[in-house]
């Protein structure tokens, strides 16, 4: 584990997880419209800062309306 991700585990939320564990399981996609909402097995996420933290954050990214896992993302994931 690399120094920058054990200083960002410590950093992560229980939603944190739960959302990047969503993430890597194929269930979240995330909106092109303003504010980049997430859903969640078709759920919308209501708190769009911690999404927008996640990706600002290197460790979400999307592709088409999928959202996935950075490398930096599964391998915190794997450490938490």
């Amino acid at each position: 584990m690399s120094r920058r991700t054990s200083a960002t585990l410590a950093g992560l939320s229980r939603r944190d997880r739960a959302i990047l564990r969503a993430v890597a399981e194929g269930r979240c996609t995330i909106s092109a419209a303003f504010g980049a909402p997430l859903t969640v097995d078709g759920y919308a996420i209501s708190d769009q800062f911690t999404v927008a933290r996640l990706r600002k954050a290197g460790l979400i990214t999307t592709r088409g309306p999928r959202a996935l896992l950075t490398h930096q993302g599964l391998e915190l994931l794997q450490a938490a």
